[in-house]
């Protein structure tokens, strides 16, 4: 049986920022990705394809059966009308560095999605370009949110999940996630809805109105279910 492609987003590095490679290739690009969200895809029935950002985005989606936008560094604010906030002395592009290739090509990506019926799923970094994408914009820092010095694993908060929402579907009414972020959606984007929150009222995740796009500011693919969160079965049979 033929198992449904599932583009991976990753992040592009070069040589020297990877331990242990030879100081030869320090200048070459290299495009990073986590195993882990492989292993969702692989659990769910899908086929996982890692897309270089070189990849042009409307061929890539012609191809592909389904898309996952992973977590990663902040997006350029510049995207949502915004200039980049300061922490005290230290700038947001200081913490979290931009990466203006991947924004455009996950932008891009969605740009070729369009009114398609290829079903997206965004985690964290990908819940928040699908928000941005769409018009929404972000709140900057959110340190409350921030918890990396925990396991990545470690459930460290509830989310609620609204009535009748695909999100209540896959999790019932609350489930308990973890949180590694330190930016959260703020204005939401035309076309989405927010139908998860904490208990502070933080937008933990999105579904589109009409198309399938689903998203989460947290990340099933660290969590102790692992590889087999039903958000990446939702993927896998919706590209089915």
């Amino acid at each position: 049986m033929k198992r449904p492609l599932i583009g991976i987003t990753g992040k592009r590095r070069f040589g020297r920022d990877l331990a242990g490679n030879w100081s030869s290739m320090s200048d070459s690009s290299a495009d990073v990705f986590w195993v882990m969200y492989a292993e969702g895809i692989l659990s769910a029935g899908g086929f996982p394809v890692f897309l270089p950002i070189d990849v042009d985005p409307v061929d890539a989606v012609d191809n592909l059966d389904g898309l996952l936008l992973t977590g990663g560094t902040d997006i350029d604010p510049k995207h949502y009308g915004e200039e980049p906030e300061h922490y005290g002395k230290t700038s947001a592009t200081d913490l979290f560095p931009y990466e203006p290739m991947r924004d455009e090509f996950e932008f891009g990506l969605l740009d070729a999605v369009g009114e398609t019926s290829l079903p997206v799923l965004g985690i964290c970094r990908g819940h928040q370009v699908i928000n941005v994408h769409a018009g929404g914009s972000l709140n900057q820092h959110v340190p409350e949110h921030a918890a990396f010095d925990q396991t990545i694993t470690t459930r460290s908060h509830e989310v609620f999940f609204e009535s009748g929402s695909e999100l209540s579907r896959l999790y019932g009414s609350k489930s308990e996630v973890n949180s590694f972020h330190h930016q959260t959606v703020n204005r939401l984007g035309e076309g989405l809805e927010a139908t998860a929150y904490a208990k502070d009222g933080a937008i933990e995740g999105l579904e589109h109105t009409d198309l399938p796009i689903l998203s989460v500011q947290w990340h099933p693919e660290m969590l102790p279910t692992r590889p087999t969160d039903p958000i990446f079965s939702w993927l896998v049979r919706n590209a089915g």
